[in-house]
């Protein structure tokens, strides 16, 4: 159920009850200038998008995420819940301990070409990722044994081992999803996106590209016959066209993000405003292995109720985004129970590192050795954590904690994080699809190499063996293994997480229906209808 507030929108979840208190922006309204509108392109959905579409096969990891959702479809659709969902497979069961994938395939589906959906596409396309290096990072890849064609529309996929997150795997954009066999030279390169999907690539610039509606498609067609993705790098330019007339749709992760000021900018200008509540948490992490004052979990906690989680959220998303306590949204299937999000509380932050032996002031100390660490902070991974650095550097300076900031540009982040050149420092979890096991195995366990994204926490005698107990975990009591891994970070306070990173979209008045993507790879245009 969507409730409106002002011109802003929540969507799916009751997610922030005090919202509007923040949407009095009187004055943004003169920020943007007033663009002659465009006629309208009568039919046509037009979307903004940050950067070209690029080369969208969908076996590669280059093109734009929302483009190729358009076009490519995999076996199993990922819900706004998190339950998997029937896509071009129908029916479906994981046998033989996990390590047998039986799959009974949608018939009728065709390629954008004619070419029938089968057994025999589903192999070729298979053939062309899966047990690939490259592709190992999925379990399904790197655990892949063989595969049987039992008809044409019957498969079994066979797996050395039981593949944790099997059918969510299945889910992803990429490298999982569907190209005709058709659509490649005689060399097998690709040559031309065709799929099975709802839309169909009709031109493509660096520009712009145009899709039209695909009237064969097997499922539930879109209610507009054409939809128009726009290439517009610069965020002022797009609330600009958005306000003029010119563009419909824009928002998203990675499709053309949209900041809360820039959120309320628009709000404030009478331009229709969705905010998600997100499945990624931003979190700060701590490196014990590089500062023996990390090491006290009474330390760590004072940092986790010395900080001000509200402060933060204002300064990086004007309030927008939830405060919490909690690793994973409730979004997220099996994220556990809801812990209280911490509230800063300066006299028993103090205690904490009193009892720890860190005293004096105004900067503590012990065996004469200061309380000193380091943030490392990154703009280009998250825009605004240097403001947010800044709160929490005056918040633990208060506590007698000396905090400097070093800030780093993206290729530096990749190399020093993961070589946990840091003391403390902002990570965000990988978000829907590939949650809980994406972050809990990428980010907490030691011996899994997760490359550039590095480690939010690091115990090797105490939380690895729960995370492997996890990962082995039957189906019926998986929860319950995920809840150990919860309670144990949060007792220790391991982590620091701080909110969720809301989703915001902003539409024009000839959207209709509008609710937010069930991932941020997602194009959200399923529930669309134009008024013309």
């Amino acid at each position: 159920m969507n409730q409106r507030i002002s011109s802003f929108t929540v969507n799916r979840r009751h997610f922030l009850g005090g919202l509007s208190g923040v949407l009095c922006v009187t004055a943004a309204a003169s920020l943007l200038p007033r663009i002659a509108s465009a006629a309208v392109d009568e039919g046509t959905l037009r979307v903004a998008i940050a950067k070209a579409a690029g080369d969208l096969n969908p076996h590669k990891y280059t093109g734009l995420f929302a483009v190729q959702d358009l076009l490519f479809e995999p076996l199993f659709n990922y819900a706004h819940d998190g339950s998997i969902e029937p896509g071009l497979a129908t029916e479906w069961a994981v046998e033989d301990g996990g390590k047998l994938l039986n799959l009974k395939l949608r018939e009728g589906v065709t390629f954008h070409d004619g070419t029938p959906f089968d057994a025999a596409a589903l192999k070729w396309n298979l053939d062309r990722w899966i047990g690939i290096e490259a592709n190992n990072w999925m379990n399904s890849s790197r655990l892949f044994a063989g595969l049987e064609i039992v008809d044409d529309h019957h498969v079994r996929i066979r797996f050395r081992e039981p593949v944790l997150g099997l059918l969510q795997e299945f889910t992803y954009v990429r490298p999982v999803r569907f190209l005709s066999p058709n659509s490649v030279a005689d060399d097998g390169s690709y040559k031309q996106p065709i799929g099975t999907g709802p839309w169909r690539q009709v031109s493509s610039s660096n520009e712009a590209s145009l899709f039209e509606r695909y009237d064969d498609y097997w499922g539930d067609k879109p209610a507009f016959p054409k939809l128009e993705v726009r290439v517009l790098p610069d965020s002022r330019g797009r609330m600009a066209a958005l306000r003029a007339g010119d563009i419909d749709l824009m928002g998203g992760a990675f499709a053309s993000p949209i900041t809360a000021t820039e959120a309320q900018t628009l709000s404030a200008a009478g331009v229709q405003v969705a905010i998600d509540p997100g499945t990624t948490t931003m979190v700060m992490a701590f490196n014990p292995d590089r500062v023996d004052a990390l090491k006290d979990p009474r330390v760590r906690k004072a940092i986790n109720i010395g900080i001000d989680r509200a402060a933060i959220s204002q300064v990086l998303y004007r309030g927008l985004a939830s405060s919490t306590g909690n690793l994973f949204s409730p979004n997220v299937p099996m994220s556990g129970k809801r812990y209280d999000t911490p509230v800063r509380d300066i006299e028993a932050a103090k205690a904490l590192l009193e009892a720890a032996g860190w005293t004096g002031e105004p900067m503590r100390s012990k065996n004469g050795q200061q309380l000193a660490l380091e943030l490392v902070v990154s703009e280009e991974q998250i825009p605004g954590s240097r403001s947010v650095a800044e709160v929490i550097q005056a918040e633990l300076m208060e506590l007698g904690i000396q905090v400097t900031i070093r800030s780093v540009d993206h290729a530096s982040r990749h190399s020093d994080i993961p070589e946990r050149k840091f003391d403390l420092a902002f990570f965000q979890t990988f978000g829907a699809p590939y949650e809980p096991f994406g972050t809990i195995v990428g980010l907490f366990l030691s011996t899994y190499d997760n490359g550039v994204d590095g480690k939010l926490f690091i115990d090797a005698e105490h939380l690895d063996p729960l995370v492997t107990a996890a990962m082995s975990a039957s189906e019926d009591d998986m929860g319950a293994a995920l809840q150990e891994v919860y309670d144990w970070l949060h007792d220790n306070d391991a982590i620091a997480p701080l909110l969720f990173v809301p989703g915001i979209w902003a539409h024009s008045e000839r959207v209709s229906g509008f609710e937010g993507p069930a991932t941020e790879y997602d194009m959200p245009y399923e529930h669309i209808s134009l008024v013309e």
